[in-house]
């Protein structure tokens, strides 16, 4: 592991020598031994490095024993930022912000998103960041104002239209959801944005119920994504709720066979056992 403080005495040890009278006569050696502390941070930044992707991997097993029903959120898309040299600093700001929102620190990126959009307002991509930070930690009024500033400049953003869609399923808006989430798929210029455009739309109808249009857009979501398990649990409900109690169990017994170690194949054996037991889902 890195020792900064032996990294940081060994610099300034080498600081004073270079300003030392006998620098002339050290200038071969100070020069083999600034390499060596360069390349021995350097492989400390390269192990830490490595570790932090690590530890990003406990944040996924954390999530997965999560109690209760887990999320229908979507699932964080915002690509790495290419940091670059800028003389005000707010890609730094950005990078930060972004692999704080892949470790579940919404409120520390929602903080060093702000301060890149102080240094560089209007910046797109920390402004769309920013409104993943903030809906990831439900403070939906303000991820809304977020995001429809990203699509007053990027109209044609499909993650950002169906992050729209996604929040106001959630405040129950229901005409503006159907609105943002069927102009994402007109759109199609992005995969995810387009399962979960339908994904969602499935469940603005399950809300609705509206059953059979809530089958259909399900149906369709895992016809693009057979990996999202919670379709198959919403699907399940839909048939459910339609009447259809053959076709729901069917549904949850192959979301669980589909993938049992995530959170919603899980919900998926819970509601199949709940069900069978006489209860309802």
């Amino acid at each position: 592991m890195a020792d900064l403080t032996a990294h940081r005495a060994a610099f300034e040890a080498l600081d004073a020598r270079l300003a030392g009278s006998a620098v002339a006569q050290e200038r071969e050696a100070l020069k083999q031994e600034i390499v060596g502390l360069f390349k021995a941070i350097e492989a400390d930044v390269a192990a830490l490095s490595a570790l932090k992707d690590e530890v990003k991997t406990l944040v996924d097993k954390w999530k997965a024993m999560a109690a209760g029903v887990p999320s229908n959120a979507p699932e964080f898309a915002g690509e790495k930022p290419v940091v670059h040299a800028d003389h005000i600093g707010a890609s730094t700001f950005i990078e930060k912000g972004w692999s704080l929102i892949s470790v579940s620190d919404y409120d520390g990126a929602e903080a060093a998103l702000n301060k890149a959009l102080s240094l560089s307002p209007g910046d797109m991509q920390a402004q769309s960041l920013l409104g993943w930070a903030m809906m990831l930690n439900e403070k939906y009024d303000d991820a809304l104002m977020s995001f429809q500033q990203v699509l007053m400049k990027e109209p044609a953003n499909a993650l950002a239209r169906i992050n729209v869609g996604y929040i106001c399923l959630k405040k129950q808006i229901f005409g503006e959801a159907i609105e943002h989430l069927s102009r994402a798929i007109r759109l199609n210029n992005d995969p995810k944005a387009t399962l979960y455009a339908h994904f969602y739309l499935g469940l603005v109808y399950l809300e609705r119920d509206m059953f059979e249009d809530a089958q259909t857009f399900f149906q369709k979501s895992l016809r693009l994504g057979p990996n999202l398990i919670q379709a198959y649990h919403e699907l399940g409900r839909a048939y459910w709720f339609n009447g259809q109690r053959d076709e729901a169990m069917q549904t949850w017994r192959e979301g669980y066979a589909a993938n049992k170690f995530t959170p919603w194949g899980k919900r998926c054996a819970e509601v199949l056992t709940t069900v069978e037991a006489g209860g309802e889902p």
